[in-house]
């Protein structure tokens, strides 16, 4: 039986589109942990959990005695700690990677104190591998007013954030999403990332909903890898995910698998953004286990193993959803399927 890459489940769901007005409450960090550790398939369970930096799961501004008792009530929960989610926008206290000086300021200083966090738990002996999540916190409109110029201030910026990043011992990821500017297609992506150029502190983490998007064109149809007449042939779509992972993979330093229907939706506050599905969701339009050996698989079809662990992503679910037991036993029986096909014994 494979024991890597290691099994996360993502805590943000709770929050991700939950808590504004018209929107349903979030789901506290204590009910996540519960439904995670809880699930089991033929006797696997779930290794750990990714965090998101953000009240009300996790303060950005946790003292070291608040890390403590964090760290204390996940390993209760037989889990570990792995990726983080920096809260690098303007309403959490960021603000936007291309903006006003202040604003970056804000933006790193967000990162510094998501670094922090990182290395605390990380030497409490709970965060045995993991990376922190950042993008570029702006609009997409505001970006196309001036590309070059916006790209380069967010290279600059997201430069002072690696340097933050390599003297706690971190690494930094940009995650790939449609509705950040200069982020919103797999060459953007890629072109900040080659403008960055500090591949050994920050890097990409692939999403596969938000890349299947990528690979549609959404948001920059100049990029789209799919004919405009795609009406999901599996040759047209294998060639475009190999395309697209040929070029993004060596940038890829954290993963998540997800299922997505090929739309977009949007709740509460966050934007339109790939369409997360449920794990058994008949219209999904991704084969989960087949799929991610795009990411962490070689072009000639060999194990990377630079992955350590791969974390389930599915956002903007209805709490009656998320608080089923159902719903976390087939995200983690994807999830070992994933494993299963693509992983390795340690």
């Amino acid at each position: 039986m494979n024991n890597y890459p290691k099994l996360h489940n993502a805590m943000w769901p709770g929050l991700v589109g939950k808590g504004s007005p018209g929107a349903e409450p979030c789901i506290d960090l204590d009910t996540m942990l519960d439904l995670t550790a809880s699930a089991e398939v033929n006797g696997v369970k779930f290794d750990g959990v990714d965090l998101f930096l953000c009240a009300p799961h996790v303060s950005i501004d946790s003292s070291a005695d608040d890390i403590k008792a964090l760290a204390a009530k996940i390993q209760a929960k037989g889990l570990v700690v792995g990726s983080l989610v920096a809260p690098v926008w303007q309403p959490t206290g960021g603000g936007s990677a291309m903006g006003s000086a202040a604003e970056r300021a804000s933006f790193v200083s967000q990162v510094r104190k998501a670094c922090h966090i990182a290395r605390q738990l990380r030497e409490l002996g709970m965060r045995p591998q993991g990376v922190v999540r950042i993008d570029s916190a702006c609009g997409i409109a505001e970006w196309a007013e001036d590309p070059a110029g916006n790209t380069s201030k967010i290279a600059a910026t997201f430069r002072e954030a690696a340097k933050v990043a390599a003297d706690h011992g971190e690494q930094l990821v940009a995650e790939g999403e449609i509705c950040w500017g200069g982020m919103h297609s797999w060459k953007y992506m890629l072109q900040l990332l080659e403008t960055v150029a500090c591949p050994e502190t920050l890097g990409f983490q692939a999403d596969m909903s938000h890349t299947l998007l990528f690979a549609l064109g959404f948001n920059a149809p100049e990029h789209r890898l799919v004919p405009e007449s795609f009406n999901w042939e599996p040759l047209a779509l294998a060639a475009a995910l190999q395309e697209m992972t040929r070029a993004l993979r060596p940038w890829t330093l954290d993963f998540h698998v997800a299922q997505n229907d090929g739309t977009v939706k949007g709740s509460g506050s966050h934007d339109k953004t790939g369409r997360h599905c449920l794990a058994d969701d008949p219209n999904g339009k991704l084969d989960i286990a087949r799929d991610a050996g795009y990411w962490l698989r070689d072009d000639a079809g060999e194990l990377t193993r630079r992955i350590r662990h791969i974390c389930w992503d599915g956002c903007m679910f209805s709490n009656e959803v998320m608080t089923q037991a159902d719903t976390w036993t087939n995200v983690l029986a994807a999830m070992i399927r994933v494993r299963d096909t693509h992983g390795w014994s340690a």
